[in-house]
Parts: structure tokens; sequence; C-alpha cells
């Protein structure tokens, strides 16, 4: 199953784990394959090297999994959208990307993300949901 993943659930899952930990773990098993734009790796490394400061003793570089990201995520170019759709503009670019690779499914517990679940036939859901609703088994 293809899945675009929010900033929050990536990192939240490499820095402590949890039920986003489990969906990368969904990931390198094969069970999901992740959609990402240069936007949104973009976004990683910038949100990453912020959580690296405050963390240093968890993570001290996202260096290598990004460069994994980067080879075995798919990667689409995804133009911006016409007109904002999440009430966070920041947002857009996981709908933009989504809508551009045909991605049913954004993984996301951000609350404006998860307020325009539906739009262009796009599900959003968190992580919680996405692994019961697939019975992903980590």
């Amino acid at each position: 199953m293809r899945v675009v993943l929010d900033t929050n659930v990536l990192l939240s899952g490499i820095f402590f784990g949890g039920v986003p930990g489990r969906l990368l773990d969904a990931w390198q098993n094969g069970q999901l394959a992740l959609v990402l734009s240069p936007a949104i790796l973009t976004e990683y490394r910038r949100a990453g090297a912020q959580l690296v400061v405050r963390y240093p003793s968890t993570v001290t570089t996202l260096d290598p999994i990004l460069a994994l990201l980067a080879q075995a995520a798919t990667i689409v170019n995804a133009p911006a959208l016409p007109a904002a759709v999440s009430a966070d503009p920041d947002d857009d670019k996981f709908l933009a990307c989504a809508l551009a690779s045909r991605t049913p499914v954004i993984v996301s517990g951000d609350k404006h993300l998860l307020r325009v679940s539906g739009w262009s036939g796009i599900e959003v859901l968190t992580p919680r949901q996405l692994i019961d609703r697939y019975r992903l088994d980590t």
C-alpha cells in the first residue's frame, strides 16, 4: 500500500518509536511503500535537524535515514495546489504529493490534514487508524 507520511509521523517513528515506529517497520518489511516529494523531503530534513539538536542523545544525525528515504521511497514532482485546501498552508504539500502520485492515503495526526480527509479521494488517517484498518503486523 502506498502512503504519504506527514513529517510528525516520520520523525515520531524515528525518534520515539511507538505506533509511528510500527509504520516504519511496516515500510522496512515491505507492507508499505512511502511516497514523497522534494518539498516533503526538505521539510523532513529541516524538522529532523531541529529534533537532533533537541534530543542529541537519541539520534545524532538523520542523514542515513533521509538518504535511505531518498533512494527507497517513490519521489514525485508535485506541483503546488492551485488553491489552499488545508487551514495550514504548510500541509498542502502532502495533499499535492498524494494527488500527483495518486496515493490514496496520507498518514498524519495533524488536525488540519485530518479535517480535509476525503478531498480529491485522498484519505487522511492517523497512524493507529492505518495499522488497525490494514492490519499491519510488524
